[in-house]
C-alpha cells in the first residue's frame, strides 16, 4: 500500500496529520470522512459528484499539483458560501503521490 502524509485541519481548527492511499482511488472528501474529521452528514452529502459544496476546503500547499477546476466544480463554488482565492472542492481532487504533505483546512459548513 502506497500511502502520503497530509495536513487536514478540521473546522474546530486541529490539525490532523493523516496517511492517506494512493492506491486506493481515493479523494481528499473520502479521506476527510474515512477519518471523520467532520460531523456525520456535513461532509459529501452529494456522494462526490461536484453537486454541493459540503466538501469546500482551502489548499494550503501544493495548489500546482492539484488537477485543473472542472465548469461543474467552478460552478457550485460560485453558489457556495465561505469561497476563498484557494477553495476547492475535495470530492475533485483524488489522492496522487505527488501531494506528499499537502495541507488542507475545512470550510466551514454551510446549512
Amino acid at each position: 500500500m502506497a500511502d502520503i502524509k497530509i495536513t487536514i485541519v478540521d473546522r474546530e481548527g486541529v490539525a490532523h496529520q493523516v496517511d492517506a492511499p494512493t492506491d486506493m482511488n481515493m479523494n481528499l472528501m473520502e479521506v476527510v470522512r474515512s477519518y471523520q474529521l467532520a460531523p456525520e452528514g456535513t461532509m459529501g452529502i452529494c456522494g462526490g459528484m461536484a453537486m454541493c459544496a459540503s466538501c469546500q476546503c482551502y489548499i494550503k500547499s501544493h495548489q500546482d499539483q492539484l488537477p485543473e477546476m472542472s465548469f461543474e466544480e467552478e460552478d457550485m463554488l460560485d453558489q457556495a458560501f465561505f469561497v476563498e482565492n484557494d477553495s476547492r472542492l475535495g470530492c475533485q481532487i483524488p489522492i496522487k503521490p505527488e501531494l506528499e504533505g499537502l495541507r488542507v483546512e475545512l470550510a466551514p459548513f454551510q446549512d
